[in-house]
């Protein structure tokens, strides 16, 4: 094959998930699912209304030249109820959608389970109940006796990991729960409903059928930078446990029949082995035709004594979860096209028969519509860089029969709702208007020629260069350096491939040949609000991981109007190639004074005016929202408010976050305004405990404001929690030490200060870098 040319044969195409773009969920007889009622969902909307749109939408993929179309069925569509009755009008969507496929010369792929379980079944136990494996398989043959003349490709589930382990470990998705038990429960039972439902398709007649598994590469950071280094032997032990739980749980079962032994030793201390029963991997085990491997980004971790599991990730305490020092999509996921290549050869080398499709691979940005299309550079150069690493898979020989795009629409993003964006089309919510992007444009092209063009969207980057050899972006740059540590073998792999590519060196890749500054400037301002071990951990790690990367590191001042003049006048003479600002109340005029120099900037916090600096901040409005909805799961009704300054950009998120999940449920919020620092916090929670003895529960927008809360109420004469739960924000170190213990929500520190290197690190690369937000997670404890 050339360079640009793919297989003949390969399929091209797209892929979709019914509750994200169908709309109608209360008509013609669609019963609730768990994302209609989930405080996340979306129940009533119209989506991308493809319910009514789909002949439309189907015409818009023939007119891309589209081989195949993944689309899911709504199994409370089909089975209002999840069992039993099957509603009519509900297949007979189903119908038109693949006789309209199949006239426009459209593949149609079946997706039997893409997270919407009918609620009724939640009702029962959902997937913690054996039953629901049954049920599905039911499903699975009632759908088959309706379609299956016509549609010759079945996958039985989408990413089990994500539906068992952020729908029933952390809780970000639903069904809510929040179990490491269940979560692992939930996840046997759903390969048990795959294995099952396998059976009936197969019984049936089905031509092929597989599953779709969300599959992310586990490195630590050293081996992100360079494959050839080799981690510590804890940070092995941490690559090997994490794998274990996001890749292995789920490739072992369903190719091999087995569970991996250090899986299984982890998942009988946390949920016991009751629910997995004699014949059970048997069934799991038995062959499929195709694997459906989705791909986004790698996972990269680090052994770190003391850190507290990722719910998402039980059992994956003294783990840390590290940011990755390369672009960054809308949604803050890094941009690791090798991922794929490293994927693809790992699946090749342990599952040699296996044949695979890529069925999810695509990035949310942020689109600009204008007048003359909506120009989407950075989607289309995602893609590109993916497929050039999967050609380089396809050249070592992986069994890789098809690529769909994650997505055709833009359409809800689960809990994210529409705010994001991956669509090769753009919809217009209020009109439901199509319009194609250029990355549409651009992908039909590379559909009608089977293979990528010649010109590229982008410049190549050590990235693709990397990929394309077979080697790390530390090796590239160390043979464009002229660093005689390269092995021969290795130079002559990366020097081929510039050749190929065409690839010009960047400032980054020739720093130590052209002798920049190579130095960064790490510049504080006054804290406002406690924030001083924040700073601490942001410094140290900042440093390191710039230090590590290269950087030298210039510590300066802006707390004085003299000091924000020198800091200007030093960046302004080009004596920094970038600046970190930070900490992240009240940057003023400063970060944008510092951006017109045209030094790359990057802020520790979100703004409070909008701005084109590119920013890390922490999902505050979430986290108030999560520990408020925590609050109200407990059975509390009456809840107030320590509210910090609400001058400050974190705290006023906070606030909002807390008044949503009120507004929810019903109930309107009860606000007293406080300084600071504990004693502050003490006097509000003693108003409001006093002025309104009813109360059950205070929320705080800070752990010092939650803990002269504790002490308000303990000065009351009220019980915590029996008479009022408290809970605050930031888990520091203090939190775990009060008493009650302090239910809180964890910022980490040192995952914002890696981030902040990372956006750094891409910016001085010149990439796109746009704002990152950190998820903050609930960390529950005795004072709810």
């Amino acid at each position: 094959m050339s360079t640009a040319r793919f297989p003949e044969g390969f399929v091209w195409g797209v892929s979709t998930s019914a509750y994200q773009i169908e709309g109608a969920t209360t008509e013609d007889g669609r019963g609730p699912s768990i994302w209609d009622v989930f405080p996340g969902g979306r129940n009533g909307d119209p989506a991308c209304d493809h319910y009514r749109r789909h002949a439309d939408d189907v015409r818009l993929m023939k007119d891309l030249g589209m081989a195949a179309y993944r689309f899911s069925v709504s199994w409370p569509r089909v089975m209002p109820t999840g069992r039993g009755r099957l509603n009519g009008p509900g297949l007979d969507f189903y119908d038109r959608l693949v006789d309209e496929l199949l006239a426009a010369g459209i593949a149609p792929y079946a997706t039997l389970y893409h997270w919407d379980l009918p609620q009724a079944l939640e009702d029962e136990g959902g997937w913690t109940s054996r039953d629901t494996a049954h049920r599905f398989a039911d499903y699975a043959r009632a759908v088959h006796d309706r379609l299956g003349d016509r549609v010759g490709t079945w996958f039985t589930l989408n990413e089990p990991w994500v539906a068992a382990f952020l729908g029933h470990g952390s809780g970000v998705h639903a069904p809510g729960r929040s179990s490491a038990a269940e979560a692992f429960t939930a996840a046997h039972h759903m390969l048990l409903a795959h294995g099952l439902g396998l059976e009936a398709l197969r019984s049936a007649g089905a031509g092929r059928a597989g599953i779709l598994l969300n599959l992310s590469p586990v490195l630590t950071p050293g081996q992100l930078g360079d494959m050839e280094s080799r981690p510590s032997e804890e940070d092995a032990a941490a690559v090997a446990r994490i794998d274990a739980l996001h890749n292995r749980q789920f490739l072992e079962p369903v190719l091999r029949g087995r569970y991996p032994a250090d899986l299984l030793a982890l998942i009988e201390r946390t949920a016991g082995l009751g629910h997995v029963r004699d014949g059970d991997l048997d069934l799991i085990g038995r062959p499929i035709d195709l694997l459906g491997v989705n791909y986004y980004t790698p996972t990269v971790v680090q052994a770190r004594p003391g850190a507290v599991a990722d719910p998402a990730f039980p059992g994956s305490e003294d783990v840390l979860f590290c940011s990755v020092p390369t672009a960054v999509t809308a949604m803050g996921w890094p941009i690791v096209p090798s991922g794929l290549t490293l994927l693809l050869r790992r699946l090749s080398r342990e599952y040699p028969e296996t044949e695979m499709m890529i069925t999810e691979n695509g990035a949310d940005f942020v689109d600009v519509v204008t007048a003359d299309g909506i120009h989407d550079v950075e989607r289309t150069s995602f893609i590109e860089e993916h497929l050039r690493a999967l050609r380089v898979s396809l050249e070592e020989g992986a069994k890789v029969r098809g690529y769909l795009v994650w997505s055709l629409l833009d359409c809800v993003e689960w809990a994210d709702g529409y705010r994001r964006k991956f669509g090769l089309v753009h919809v217009d919510l209020e009109t439901q208007r199509r319009r194609l992007k250029d990355s549409a444009l651009w992908y039909r092209d590379v559909i009608a020629r089977n293979g990528l063009p010649d010109g590229r969207t982008r410049r190549p980057t050590l990235e693709t260069v990397a990929a394309r050899a077979g080697v790390s972006r530390a090796t590239v740059s160390r043979v464009v350096n002229g660093e005689a540590s390269v092995s021969a073998e290795a130079r002559d792999a990366v020097l081929r491939a510039i050749s190929e590519l065409g690839y010009v060196p960047n400032a980054a890749a020739r720093s130590l040949v052209t002798r920049r500054t190579d130095t960064v400037a790490l510049v504080l301002s006054e804290p406002r609000h406690g924030g001083d071990a924040l700073i601490a951990a942001v410094v140290r790690y900042v440093t390191s991981m710039l230090e590590g990367a290269g950087k030298q590191i210039t510590l300066m001042l802006a707390d004085t109007a003299d000091s924000r003049r020198r800091v200007i006048q030093h960046v302004e003479a080009r004596q920094a190639d970038g600046v970190v600002l930070l900490p992240p109340d009240d940057h003023g005029p400063l970060a944008e004074r510092l951006a017109r120099t045209g030094v790359p900037v990057v802020l520790l916090g979100r703004p409070a005016v909008a701005s084109l600096v590119p920013h890390v901040a922490v999902d505050d409005a979430g986290g108030a929202r999560a520990a408020t909805a925590h609050l109200l799961a407990g059975g509390r009704r009456r809840i107030g408010m320590v509210c910090g300054p609400t001058d400050l950009v974190a705290v006023q998120d906070r606030l909002a976050g807390h008044r949503d999940a009120l507004r929810e449920a019903g109930l309107r919020p009860l606000l007293a305004l406080s300084g600071l620092d504990r004693e502050s916090g003490a006097a509000a929670a003693r108003r409001l405990l006093s002025d309104h003895p009813e109360l059950d529960a205070l929320f705080a927008t800070s752990d010092d404001l939650a803990i002269g809360a504790l002490r308000a109420a303990r000065d009351l004469g009220r019980r915590v929690p029996e008479d009022v739960a408290i809970a605050g924000f930031g888990d520091i170190d203090a939190a775990s030490c009060t008493t009650p213990a302090l239910t809180t929500v964890r910022v980490p520190a040192e995952d914002q200060a890696l981030a902040l290197a990372r956006l750094m690190l891409s910016r001085l690369d010149g990439r796109h870098a746009g704002p990152v937000v950190l998820p903050a997670r609930l960390v529950v404890r005795d004072s709810t």
